[in-house]
């Protein structure tokens, strides 16, 4: 790598943490030549970082064999790659404030430990797909698994080695170690009590039953001579009934032609092969699927922050949609009753979902797309992020780094596409990871979205870029494009020009080369030195709160800006004066006390800050009186947002009797005027409905022989 290695040695010594001691020489060849170096620093017993990553195997052995040098089982070492990520670049040479800023980053301790879901596995397996398919894998499975085959046509081996079922797959559920499925067969032969001894295809005088011992009931004449013939195994029953077969598994390879799990991203534990050389690999995975497995639990959840429903009514179900797993799902309807399956399910009264841990494969796109900050992604946790952003961004600037883009992309899809990139650079054939362009690994590029991305921009990103691979689900490029709009939006309406977010593809190696050379956008003047809270809408608020106060100069904000919909984070609410009846449904519906009450008179008051635009009002609203409007309120400095604001009130109704204000005016005359024919409100009846609560009852009791209507 073309190095300016005596900047990079003062650069590190600056580093927050780093001591000129610790930054003596930048190696050339230290997996070889000069592999003493690393040994003398290996039996230091400091914390040991080595900026390569290539022959990382090799340093572990290394250190492993160096005598005084600690087990790397009590110091590990960290490894981070500064090669394919700019050191190969034409921009190599001038990459100095990038290379401080990845090892900077790399030196960060590593994020706290999270919760983590557990499997257990027995090693009971269901094989599905067509009878040469099946046997040929069991024959492979068989030595380590318990198999159970669930064919649907072709011929039989001879010997009965295993359970084999013949029958029409209806349902199959579950996850690895806890796999429910059900099979339906209606063929008269049970392949369960046959012994494949071949007396009825002997017998059988239409050739109505081959090698796969099933009778073919189109070319079936009656004749029975096979049930005669099978008389000692009963396996030929015509009179027997559709059957339904269920069972429990651990594992299911599936070989049909279509996935019986037709979910975009399957459970852990199934495998859907229609290959010879997937079938190799599925069967090396399965073979080591016996045991107890754990898996990070990737999300959080508050469920007082939700708003998918109140009151059976359905809001904001982002979450749900972006899913690619079907991990998350609605249970609204159960009221608060315990629901789900699995020792990690989380049911919550309120807020009507259920997300079950086994399923969650860690994409994050559910906190992603959350508006509330309901659903958080956990691995690592926001704040951990934020401050891995912050020092990459820090390290970059104070290195004299200008004009950053920060690259967020998968740690395995994504790392694969840049590494691709550095090598071509290596060899002449590309550009490279251009000087300016931060990459940042992550679990999964689907788990960051509109706050972090904002927050970046305000500590110093001039852009914000998401890697994606041409595998990921379209409903994660869907809800990343949502965001970026809304990102966008804003940043465009507070007078940033240029583009500042963008979704790229890596489809190949030159897009991924040009894409990564995009022109620079406009940037804050001041960077910011917030830290990223664990509340998202907490991050946003700092991070608004920062690019009002540093807008670019001559540049006046608007009252409001509009957002595009849907995904939506912020927004007002629209009311119909002439509509409402000042019910209040909507101020029991809202999850997130965006719309008040008012204790002393009849008013519908709002807080535009609160609003997560879930739509709960408006669905809740009986008079079909409410419109939520997409917008980022700016008026006053950004003060209005914050400030409550009457949205519709109305006089009141004062009773007939003690003159005391309950309900509106319209509300009253509406019930009157509805309640007008009704055989039980004439008269006196009638009269009481403009009575408070407290004077009705007592005219009811001052007139007993009246007949007493107490529920009104």
């Amino acid at each position: 790598m073309p190095l300016d290695r005596p900047a990079l040695i003062r650069v590190l010594a600056k580093t927050p943490g780093a001591s000129a001691d610790g930054v003596g020489d930048v190696h050339s060849v230290l997996c070889r030549r000069e592999a003493p170096a690393f040994q003398r620093a290996a039996k230091s017993g400091e914390d040991l970082l080595v900026a390569c990553t290539q022959e990382s195997r090799l340093f572990l052995e290394l250190s492993e064999q160096t005598e005084g040098a600690p087990s790397t089982n009590e110091r590990p070492i960290r490894f981070v790659n500064i090669r394919e990520t700019g050191g190969w670049s034409r921009d190599g040479a001038a990459s100095t404030a990038k290379l401080a800023a990845l090892i900077a980053a790399a030196q960060l301790p590593p994020p706290e430990p999270v919760a983590t879901v557990s499997y257990r596995s027995a090693g009971r397996c269901l094989i599905i797909g067509p009878g040469a398919r099946a046997e040929g894998a069991a024959a492979m499975l068989g030595d380590k698994l318990n198999l159970t085959l669930l064919i649907d046509g072709g011929e039989l081996p001879q010997a009965h080695e295993r359970v084999v079922m013949r029958g029409r797959l209806t349902y199959l559920t579950g996850w690895l170690g806890a796999f429910e499925a059900g099979w339906e067969s209606t063929n008269p032969i049970d392949l369960d009590l046959c012994t494949r001894c071949n007396a009825c295809i002997a017998a059988c005088p239409e050739g109505a039953i081959d090698f796969g011992y099933q009778v073919d009931l189109g070319r079936c004449k009656a004749h029975r001579d096979c049930v005669a013939a099978c008389e000692a195994a009963g396996a030929i029953d015509f009179n027997r009934s559709a059957r339904i077969d269920e069972g429990q598994f651990d594992l299911v390879l599936d070989l049909g032609s279509t996935p019986a799990c037709a979910i975009y991203e399957p459970p852990q534990g199934y495998f859907h092969v229609s290959g010879e050389a997937e079938l190799a690999q599925a069967v090396l995975e399965l073979r080591e699927m016996v045991g107890e497995f754990e898996k990070p639990k990737f999300f959080h959840y508050e469920q007082r922050l939700c708003a998918h429903s109140r009151n059976q009514q359905i809001g904001c179900s982002a979450c749900i949609d972006v899913c690619s797993t079907q991990a998350i799902r609605s249970d609204a309807s159960l009221k608060g009753k315990t629901a789900g399956r699995g020792r990690g399910a989380v049911a919550h009264p309120k807020a009507g979902i259920v997300v079950e841990p086994h399923l969650c494969m860690g994409c994050g796109a559910c906190g992603t797309v959350c508006p509330s900050g309901a659903l958080s992604y956990g691995y690592p946790r926001p704040a951990d992020l934020g401050k891995r952003v912050r020092t990459l961004l820090g390290t970059y600037a104070a290195a004299g780094g200008r004009d950053a883009a920060l690259l967020l992309h998968s740690q395995e899809e994504g790392a694969a596409s840049i590494n691709a990139l550095g090598r071509a650079a290596s060899a002449g054939r590309a550009h490279g990871v251009p000087s300016r362009v931060l990459p940042l690994s992550l679990w999964h590029s689907a788990s960051v979205g509109l706050d972090v991305w904002l927050a970046a921009f305000a500590q110093g990103a001039n852009q914000v870029w998401v890697l994606v691979g041409d595998s990921e689900a379209p409903q994660y490029l869907q809800a990343l494009s949502e965001q970026m709009a809304q990102a966008q939006a804003i940043l465009h309406g507070l007078g940033y020009a240029g583009e500042h977010f963008r979704l790229i593809t890596a489809s190949s190696v030159s897009a991924l080369d040009d894409a990564l050379r995009a022109p620079a956008a406009q940037g804050v003047a001041k960077p910011a030195t917030f830290a990223v809270q664990s509340d998202k809408r907490g991050t946003l608020e700092l991070a608004l709160a920062h690019l009002l106060d540093q807008l670019p100069q001559t540049f006046i904000a608007p009252d409001a800006i509009a957002l595009p919909a849907p995904g939506a984070l912020y927004g007002g609410v629209r009311v119909d004066g002439s509509k409402c009846t000042l019910c209040l449904s909507c101020v029991g519906a809202c999850p997130s006390s965006a719309l008040a009450d008012n204790a002393d008179q009849p008013q519908l008051k709002f807080i535009e800050k609160n609003c997560v635009q879930c739509g709960l009002c408006q669905t809740t609203c009986p008079e079909d009186a409410i419109r939520l409007e997409p917008r980022l309120l700016l008026a006053d400095g950004g003060r209005a947002r914050t400030r409550s604001r009457v949205l519709h009130e109305a006089p009141p109704f004062h009773c007939v009797r003690c003159a005391k204000p309950f309900g509106t005016l319209r509300a009253i005359e509406n019930m009157i005027t509805k309640l007008a024919g009704h055989a039980a409100f004439q008269g006196a009846a009638a009269e009481r409905l403009k009575m408070c609560s407290d004077c009705r009852v007592v005219d009811m009791y001052s007139n007993p022989n009246e007949q007493r209507i107490t529920d009104l």
